[in-house]
């Protein structure tokens, strides 16, 4: 069960949670990674764009003596990087439970924009959320006031399964058969002995029936076209689940048939959930993710979400590989910033400090060619308090490594390529152009801002770096 390594932390930590003056200023608050208020937050629960707005939904849980409320909390923008609170929009569970019995569970939104439910009551099309109860049954709540307001449908459960674990609905229009699909992960039960992703359509969005069975997937699945980089307009479908692991392949609106092997999207332990956004303005795929796992220490909040990606598919010498790149909105946070061009680095005792960057919240572009190199990389969070986090790449190995995670990279054209979004409690980096990537949670020293270059063993050339001092995404809050 995916909420039983936080059930402890949940109980521990969140009642002694200290209050902090500086409201979205606190020591592990992230600048510019969305994250909640107060109370927990867990995986996205809808993630939809309707009338210049992306809504973002999750799961946000309080927890009071042992029994916690499960609610869905809701924030807006205009930009994917600047955030607005909502009121929360419901509870999908009318008593409050323990976590061990009664675990939240994904969902998805989606825009009704042809009416096909028969929900839509006045001018502005219906905005659904289906989602799951502790039972496995998949239910359906909808607003026709872009949000603001909430009605459970008055003939839940859509889709009721007799025996087993189901849960984690996520709903979408396939234009090809122009039908409503909706994955949904299953254990066992009526249509299925085996774990995996079950797949059923609908013409009205009410009424669902079951098409297929594709095995070997976890939870919280999700299942996207994406196109492939380059000049030809192909398209193909990814499908994906909770942990990260995904197929590419074709999907005619009943089944998928997979062309590539199971791949890893992020190498990282706090990468989970990840949801593509619905109703996308632009065609683009857009994703976020739960940055599962990640501890806040005396915060009043726990949980953060990923930095929104851009998704895409290149073709590589191994194959096709989905790929992620920070959207490019994050150039609105841009403050301080230094380039640099063809240098190059010899080993230093204290390594090199980058033209004098530092600060909690960074963002970096950098490629590098080894050289003679035996390992590199950069030192963030560091001064005279601390050693700081190393995010360092072994040439000899082909491996880079940070807080324990280490994950095989192969130099591109004897280039290694990185970008790394640093903020006040996570580290993501998205390495040779976004083909691989790592999600990590961490909790720096206070005021230890320092960030350093360095190279051991032999000489490192910098192709190109450039790095931004973020300003805070919350400053107009």
């Amino acid at each position: 069960m995916k909420y039983l390594i936080f059930v402890l932390l949940t109980l521990i930590i969140l009642p002694s949670a200290k209050s902090d003056k500086k409201y979205y200023d606190e020591l592990y608050r992230p600048q510019y990674h969305f994250s909640p208020e107060k109370n927990w937050l867990f995986e996205p629960n809808g993630f939809v764009y309707y009338k210049s707005e992306y809504h973002l939904f999750y799961h946000n849980i309080s927890v009071s003596d042992k029994i916690f409320s499960d609610q869905l909390g809701h924030a807006v923008s205009k930009d994917l990087v600047h955030w607005k609170h909502l009121p929360i929009a419901f509870t999908p569970d009318e008593k409050g439970k323990s976590l061990i019995s009664s675990p939240p569970t994904a969902g998805s939104a989606v825009i009704d924009s042809m009416n096909l439910s028969g929900l839509q009551q006045k001018d502005e099309k219906p905005m659904l959320i289906f989602y799951s109860d502790n039972k496995g049954n998949q239910n359906l709540a909808y607003s026709n006031d872009k949000g603001v307001t909430w009605t459970k449908y008055d003939k839940n459960p859509l889709i009721t399964v007799s025996e087993g674990d189901a849960r984690d609905p996520k709903v979408f229009y396939h234009i090809q058969s122009e039908k409503w699909i909706l994955a949904l992960f299953q254990s066992s039960g009526d249509v299925t002995k085996t774990p995996g992703i079950s797949f059923y359509n609908s013409s009205d969005l009410l009424h669902w029936k079951f098409s297929s069975h594709l095995e070997g997937f976890g939870e919280c699945p999700d299942i996207f076209e994406a196109a492939l980089e380059g000049s030809t307009p192909e398209k193909k479908w990814v499908v994906l689940s909770g942990e990260g692991n995904y197929m590419i392949g074709s999907f005619d609106g009943l089944s998928f048939k997979s062309e590539t092997a199971m791949l890893k999207l992020d190498s990282g332990k706090n990468f989970y959930a990840a949801q593509s956004l619905s109703n996308s303005p632009d065609g683009k795929v857009i994703q976020i993710a739960w940055m599962r796992g990640g501890e806040f220490p005396d915060m009043t909040f726990n949980g953060q979400m990923t930095f929104p990606t851009e998704l895409s598919l290149r073709t590589t010498k191994k194959g096709i590989v989905l790929c992620r790149k920070p959207i490019e909105n994050i150039s609105s946070l841009y403050d301080k910033e230094i380039k640099r061009k063809d240098k190059n680095f010899i080993p230093g005792l204290k390594g090199s400090l980058v033209g004098g960057m530092k600060g909690d919240a960074v963002f970096i572009k950098a490629v590098f060619l080894p050289k003679t190199s035996d390992s590199f990389g950069f030192i963030i969070r560091t001064g005279k308090k601390s050693e700081g986090t190393d995010i360092k790449y072994d040439t000899a190995k082909k491996i880079l490594e940070v807080n324990g995670i280490k994950m095989p990279l192969e130099p591109i054209d004897g280039k290694i390529e990185m970008e790394l979004l640093i903020d006040r409690s996570s580290i993501e980096i998205f390495a040779n152009h976004g083909e691989l990537g790592i999600s990590t949670c961490f909790s720096p020293v206070k005021g230890e801002d320092d960030l350093l270059l360095y190279t051991q063993g032999g000489e490192l050339y910098l192709e190109s770096l450039e790095a931004y001092n973020l300003k805070t995404a919350w400053s107009n809050k």
